[in-house]
C-alpha cells in the first residue's frame, strides 16, 4: 500500500517508497542494484552494472537537448543499517535488515521508518534521479546517472567503479546534508 502518495514531488516519493521496500544495507546491494538495472531495461535505457553492483544508467537528452553536454547525476544506493529510537540512540530491535524493507510512515509532518533510520541518505538521491529518468515532461541534456554501492562503509563502490564510460564533465552529487544549498567544488 502506498504510504507516501500524498507527498510532493509525487514521483520522487513514489520511487523512494519503491526502493525503501528493498533491503539495501551496505554490502547487501545486489537487490537494489538489480532493481536499477530492471528500471533502465524497462525504459530501453543503456545500463551498466559492474561486478560490485555499481550501476550507470544513460538517458539521451530530450528534444532540443540531444547534442548538449551530458550531466552526471550521482548518488549511492546503500543505506546505513541501524536501528533507532526517537532520541536517535541506536539499540537492538526487531528490524531484519537482510530480509525486510522499511515500514514508512508520516508523523507530525516528518517521514520516518519504523524501528530504524529512514535511509534517506541516500535513497532520496536515487529516487530523484529515477524520477528524472522516468519523466517525459522535464527537458534535460543527456544524463549519466551513477549509483554507487557501499558509500556508508567508506566509498568502496566509488573506488571500484570504471568512470571511463562517462562523457559528462559536470557532476551533480545528490548526497548532501544541507537543503537548498549548492556546493561548488570537491
Amino acid at each position: 500500500m502506498a504510504v507516501l502518495n500524498e507527498l510532493e514531488p509525487k514521483e520522487v516519493f513514489r520511487f523512494f517508497e519503491e526502493i525503501s521496500a528493498i533491503p539495501r544495507g551496505s554490502r547487501d546491494t545486489k537487490r537494489i542494484s538489480d532493481y536499477l538495472v530492471a528500471f533502465a531495461k524497462e525504459r530501453d535505457l543503456k545500463v551498466i552494472q559492474d561486478e560490485v553492483n555499481n550501476v550507470i544508467i544513460f538517458q539521451p537528452g530530450t528534444p532540443g537537448y540531444e547534442e548538449s553536454e551530458p550531466v552526471i547525476l550521482q548518488g549511492h544506493m546503500d543505506a546505513p543499517g541501524v536501528r533507532s529510537q526517537p532520541q536517535r540512540q541506536y539499540r537492538p530491535g526487531p528490524h531484519d535488515f537482510e530480509n525486510d524493507g522499511l515500514e514508512l510512515y508520516v508523523e507530525d509532518g516528518f517521514l520516518k521508518a519504523k524501528d530504524t533510520t529512514l535511509g534517506g541518505d541516500d535513497g532520496v538521491a536515487v529516487a530523484m534521479a529515477l524520477a528524472l529518468l522516468d519523466s517525459r515532461e522535464i527537458p534535460h541534456p543527456p544524463i549519466e546517472a551513477v549509483f554507487t554501492v557501499d558509500e556508508e562503509l567508506g566509498m568502496e563502490g566509488a573506488e571500484a567503479i570504471d568512470l571511463t564510460v562517462l562523457k559528462g564533465k559536470k557532476l551533480i552529487n545528490l548526497d548532501s546534508e544541507e537543503e537548498k544549498t549548492l556546493t561548488v567544488g570537491c
